[in-house]
C-alpha cells in the first residue's frame, strides 16, 4: 500500500546499527522515497565520508552534514537515514523535530 508522507520519517543511531538497511526496507514497503545522508554527503563531496575526515576534519564533515540533512528536510517527505553523528548536533535535532 502506498502511503503519502505529510513529514519525513528520520531514522537516528550509532554507525552500523542498521539505518540504511532498515530505511530501505521500510521505504520500499511504504512504497515513498529513502535517502542515505551519507551517501549524499559523499555525492556532494566526491569523496567518502572517510576521506573527507581524513582529509578536512570532523567540523569541515560536520558543516557538510548540516547543509545535506536541511536540504533533505525540506524537500518532499520522505524516509532519511541520517549519519551516525548527525544528532549530536543542536540544528539537526531542531530541523529533525521541525519537519518529522
Amino acid at each position: 500500500m502506498k502511503y503519502i508522507l505529510k513529514k519525513n520519517i528520520v531514522l537516528i543511531g550509532l554507525m552500523g546499527v542498521g539505518k540504511t538497511t532498515i530505511g530501505k526496507k521500510l521505504a520500499k514497503k511504504m512504497e515513498v522515497s529513502f535517502t542515505d545522508s551519507d551517501e549524499e554527503i559523499e555525492i556532494a563531496a566526491g569523496m567518502s565520508v572517510s576521506e573527507i575526515f581524513n582529509k578536512f576534519g570532523e567540523n569541515y564533515f560536520r558543516e557538510g552534514e548540516k547543509r545535506v540533512m536541511k536540504r533533505l528536510l525540506n524537500e518532499k517527505p520522505r524516509v532519511v537515514a541520517s549519519g551516525g553523528g548527525a544528532f549530536i548536533s543542536e540544528e539537526i535535532r531542531k530541523l529533525i523535530s521541525e519537519t518529522s
